[in-house]
């Protein structure tokens, strides 16, 4: 085993409580810090996240704290894993309490709306003193709570960095592969969101799974095209933080953005359909955030367009669907070939 090192993993939700989890289990000296302190006594007292991950019991070694200061003293490696809207204050905090050469890592999937930051890029700014990396990939929080076999990228090209999250993180069920295109892994975990809510909706309206299929290879399409023009490797879109976690995300009722869709789909207001999932949906935002995006760079996204259209405006369920029909390439792969 690993000699054990000081984690921090700030933010209590489903994917933070698995990640402590998962370092904790694998020998390390891991504190999971949550703003709510009535929720860092009920985690203590009965070993489960009953809020954000009930059902699963977390290790015995695993520490819970909801002061910021403690929790950061003497941590080589912190997991910020809070939602995008929150994600900047946050690093601002942690600033004063973390030295120079700490490894801070993003496992968020979102884009700063007012900025178009992504959360590395946030780190980087607000955190000059750490070394930055990004984890994403096909990570549903209650699967990997529940041993699901699965992987996911540690994506930066600090190699050492990356060596470390391998290490930490690395298990029988959890294997983490190392990518160099930090840029491209974040953005596809951002993207990918925007797309399971139209599968979601697909789903409600009971569609086969022909449609599926075609929806989440137009909306590869679509997102790969997007990175390209932004400078990402579009290659990266063919692995798993790309297509792996798109694929999950638009076909399992445990991602959030699928369940927001399915609510969509079933009649409900955008604010119900938030409000009944109960936690951050980040491809709400995100939707928003890459269509004005897409305008002024000239991209043509028609499936970002009729689900903000939906979404903000109103607009049926139904055009969504109807924009797979849309498609004015005359390739089947024009994502790779740009």
């Amino acid at each position: 085993m690993a000699v054990p090192e000081k984690i921090a993993v700030l933010g209590g939700g489903s994917f933070g409580t698995a990640i402590a989890n998962m370092v904790a289990a694998n020998g390390h000296d891991v504190t999971l810090w949550m703003r709510d302190a009535d929720n860092v006594i009920q985690c203590q007292q009965q070993r489960e996240n009953v809020n954000y991950l009930p059902g699963y019991r977390l290790e015995d070694s695993l520490k819970f704290s909801s002061d910021l200061e403690q929790t950061l003293q003497g941590c080589r490696v912190v997991f910020f894993s809070v939602p995008s809207k929150a994600f900047r204050d946050l690093a601002r905090q942690a600033k004063p309490f973390l030295s120079e050469g700490t490894i801070a890592i993003s496992t968020a999937k979102g884009i700063e709306a007012s900025t178009f930051k992504l959360m590395s890029e946030i780190l980087e700014e607000e955190l000059p003193q750490a070394r930055v990396g990004v984890i994403s990939g096909p990570n549903l929080a209650k699967e990997i709570a529940r041993k699901a076999i699965t992987a996911t990228v540690i994506a930066s090209s600090d190699d050492a960095l990356c060596r470390s999250v391998q290490s930490l993180l690395g298990s029988r069920y959890f294997r983490v592969y190392a990518n160099k295109d930090r840029f491209g892994v974040e953005l596809a975990g951002a993207l990918k969101n925007i797309y399971a809510i139209a599968a979601g909706m697909a789903a409600a309206m009971q569609m086969g799974q022909n449609t599926v299929s075609v929806l989440i290879t137009r909306s590869l399409a679509e997102m790969s095209r997007f990175a390209a023009k932004l400078g990402a490797n579009p290659m990266t879109f063919l692995g798993l933080s790309g297509v792996g976690d798109l694929f999950v995300t638009c076909t399992s009722p445990l991602s959030r953005n699928f369940q927001v869709g399915y609510a969509l789909g079933e009649g409900a207001s955008l604010e119900e359909a938030t409000a009944k999932v109960g936690q951050v949906a980040e491809g709400i935002n995100t939707t928003r955030i890459i269509k004005e995006e897409a305008e002024q760079l000239g991209i043509y996204m028609p499936l970002v367009s009729a689900l903000y259209e939906t979404m903000f405006n109103h607009r049926p369920v139904s055009e969504v669907l109807s924009a797979l029909m849309l498609a004015e390439q005359s390739t089947d792969v024009e994502f790779i070939a740009e």
